[in-house]
């Protein structure tokens, strides 16, 4: 009967061993890793293009993941595999930040990374996740997620005297040789006068009306002041703003000893 039993245990260690979750093997998915799904797109790519802003600006790398659970696995233990594995931060410098949510056990853990624990120390960092409470408890994960990363973000950049510049870059205007496109209007002259020529003395056709040759002219000389005006609609001008902002280009082998602070909602 002993046999049996410690039979069964031992399957049973075997099963949960195998059903345990291999942090190890998560890939980042940009700065915001949602395995949860919980984070709408608009959100999701407001956090993304705060992220790479704050990198651009300072050199700290934010990861900020969702997983729907810890599998009663330590909160802290789990952030640190996972930010050790990604290699959250610049390696040799270690100025790595990860936000981890586990929804299904409403906690959380900020983990900071070597480099950055003089700027972001625990007391600040719980402080964070306190500030937190009130949205995870309403569900309002991206809302969360997005006021942490501009605290943290916003403290970074001031403690290194740089700004973080959040707007999206704008297209170069086409170049143009000149601002008052002469040729335009040589050619636009010439038609002019030609359709002048050609009507009656009064100006205008022998039916009375219009000519045949004054359409043409007045073509030209529209496309002419169009195109020497600011632009049209449809001659490209600045064209919007570009979508290609650098964005997420993988994380550079920074470290955490395991500074930062956990909490629950």
């Amino acid at each position: 009967m002993r046999t049996w039993l410690r039979a069964a245990l031992l399957v049973s260690l075997l099963a949960c061993a195998a059903a345990a979750v291999d942090w190890k093997a998560l890939k980042p998915q940009g700065y915001v890793s949602d395995f949860a799904r919980v984070i709408d797109p608009a959100g999701r790519a407001q956090i993304e293009r705060y992220a790479s802003a704050v990198e651009r600006a300072t050199g700290a790398q934010m990861a900020l993941v969702t997983i729907p659970s810890l599998d009663g696995e330590p909160v802290d233990d789990v952030a640190n595999t996972i930010f050790r594995a990604w290699g959250v931060g610049k390696k040799g410098k270690d100025e790595g930040i990860l936000l981890l949510l586990a929804i299904g056990d409403r906690k959380s853990r900020l983990e900071v990374g070597y480099g950055l624990e003089p700027i972001i120390p625990d007391g600040f960092a719980g402080s964070v996740l306190r500030q937190m409470r009130p949205a995870l408890r309403e569900q309002q994960y991206g809302e969360a997620l997005k006021a942490a990363a501009e605290t943290i973000g916003t403290t970074i950049a001031n403690q290194k005297h740089v700004t973080i510049d959040t707007s999206l870059p704008r297209r170069m205007p086409r170049e143009t040789g000149s601002d008052i496109p002469w040729g335009f209007f040589v050619i636009g002259g010439i038609f002019l006068l030609l359709a002048l020529r050609s009507r009656g003395p009064r100006g205008y056709g022998g039916s009375g009306g219009y000519g045949g040759g004054g359409f043409l002219p007045g073509v030209v000389l529209g496309d002419v002041l169009s195109r020497g005006s600011w632009g049209s609609r449809g001659s490209g001008g600045f064209g919007g703003y570009d979508s290609g902002d650098g964005g997420f280009g993988g994380f550079g082998g920074g470290d955490s000893g395991g500074g930062g602070a956990s909490s629950d909602w």
